[in-house]
């Protein structure tokens, strides 16, 4: 005999995840990690003593693959709300489409600023944006690294790595940091030597680099090696540079490069490193920020779909407004 929450209609809940392209091994980490927090929550009986269904599309990490992706879930899944986003330029259309139809949705990876400077109602953020990564630097530049006196920056031309390099140039002049030289790199290692070999002749005290994936960020580690560039402090943002693929593509020249940490199994949260344990235990790999991430975006929308009055967009939507 079914129990009831069995046999009642499952909430219908979307993720949508770079399950292909570039960054589809991120995806399949987050796939992961949301699958794990739906069996947890169903193993605990559930949402008002009904299941959840994770429904998942694939943004393919673009525009377009997110415009298409979030259509699917909208339209045909009838989902009640959405988690996931990971690229910026596919959440920054996706979270349009979510508040044009007036579905939630929870971001849990996707970093630019202006996602959630629109005043857009539907659309909440769980992860920090690029502004709060930037402060993370800034402190330790003004306290630790005062020697610092100019610098150089190298970025790709995504919306998130334009964004990063725009925001680190406006800050930098808040740190008496002269700015020798502002490169953008096309993919291919001639187009990063070329960019490296300007920013050698410059000579800056930092190279702030920016990498939205992890080849990229890996060839410019690799790049700078063979051209010898010594600066005192090389910084790496984005994703390129937090995946755990960059050792291995890099090796040695990855060794200096410093980056902002977003998560760790140690940061002083209750349950943080069981999860991280648990995770190893089922898929014999960490889950690093990204799974982290992708873990907890579930668990907050289960924690809204728990408070709300009704289960419908609007009152998940207003629960979500009120999760501390």
């Amino acid at each position: 005999m079914l129990s009831r929450a069995m046999a009642a209609d499952p909430i219908k809940i979307g993720v949508l995840l770079p399950l292909s392209g570039r960054n589809a091994a991120i995806g399949q980490i987050q796939k992961k990690g949301v699958l794990m927090a739906a069996k947890d929550i169903n193993a605990r009986g559930g949402i008002k003593e009904r299941k959840i269904e994770l429904v998942i599309a694939d943004t393919q990490g673009n525009a377009d693959g997110g415009r298409a992706a979030i259509a699917k879930l909208i339209q045909r899944e009838k989902v009640l709300v959405i988690s996931g986003g990971f690229s910026s330029s596919a959440t920054w259309a996706t979270s349009a489409i979510a508040q044009q139809n007036r579905i939630p949705f929870v971001v849990t990876s996707a970093a630019a600023d202006k996602i959630t400077e629109q005043g857009w109602e539907y659309v909440f953020r769980l992860n920090q944006p690029l502004g709060e990564h930037l402060e993370a630097l800034a402190s330790f530049l003004s306290t630790k690294a005062s020697d610092i006196k100019s610098v150089a920056i190298v970025h790709a031309p995504s919306l998130r790595s334009s964004a990063a390099a725009r925001r680190f140039f406006k800050r930098s002049a808040t740190l008496d940091l002269e700015l020798v030289i502002r490169e953008r790199f096309e993919t291919g290692a001639d187009e990063v030597s070329q960019a490296l070999t300007r920013i050698k002749a410059k000579n800056p005290d930092l190279i702030y680099a920016v990498a939205d994936n992890v080849d990229n960020a890996a060839l410019l580690a690799r790049q700078s090696k063979v051209l010898a560039l010594h600066p005192k402090l090389f910084v790496g943002e984005g994703i390129g540079f937090v995946q755990t693929g960059l050792a291995t593509q890099a090796g040695a020249a990855a060794d200096d490069i410093v980056s902002t940490a977003l998560w760790t199994p140690l940061v002083p949260y209750r349950g943080a490193g069981e999860f991280h344990q648990k995770f190893i235990d089922q898929h014999d790999t960490p889950p690093g920020r990204h799974g982290a991430e992708a873990y907890a975006g579930i668990m907050v929308i289960a924690d809204a779909l728990k408070r709300a009055r009704q289960l419908t967009p609007a009152t998940v939507r207003n629960a979500l407004a009120r999760t501390n």
